[in-house]
């Protein structure tokens, strides 16, 4: 069986340089090996070419036999790192908290502690009769959320 950190940081070393880093690597207990990359733009058929060939050349299949997959994070593939969230800065998000809650907004900020949210909320206002929807900023640091995708709106 592969070593995974062995693969971890060819990886990491080959896309070292590129606009494309690393968001997934899995090796199943059968050899499979699932390469996810990403990229601030949009991803290249032949980034995922390169990095196949490169990792089949440094890891003999005779050696260790293995089924190879190299993608890139699909438009509805949850986010997993933190360069992924910089990548959706000014767009819509689709936010599920470890408490449960569903969070639809635009993602403000992204940084080493997490994200901040701008969600559109109804508001009671004092002496006012109806409630008004007044756009919130919620602050979530990363641990707090057990998934996020890309709100795709049609």
């Amino acid at each position: 069986m592969i070593d995974k950190n062995k693969l971890l940081t060819f990886v990491e070393d080959q896309l070292k340089g590129t606009e494309y880093f690393l968001t997934d690597l899995k090796i199943s207990p059968a050899n499979e090996i699932t390469v996810e990359i990403d990229s601030i733009t949009p991803g290249d058929i032949e980034e995922c070419v390169r990095l196949t060939r490169a990792i089949e050349e440094a890891f003999d299949r005779d050696e260790d036999d293995y089924e190879l997959e190299v993608g890139t994070a699909g438009l509805t593939s949850p986010l997993k790192v933190r360069r992924q969230y910089d990548k959706y800065i000014g767009q819509d998000l689709e936010v599920l908290t470890g408490d449960g809650r569903k969070l639809h907004g635009m993602l403000r900020k992204a940084d080493d502690d997490g994200i901040t949210l701008a969600v559109q909320q109804k508001v009671k206002k004092e002496g006012s009769k109806k409630p008004v929807i007044e756009t919130t900023d919620i602050d979530l640091p990363y641990s707090l959320i057990k998934k996020a995708v890309y709100d795709l709106k049609f």
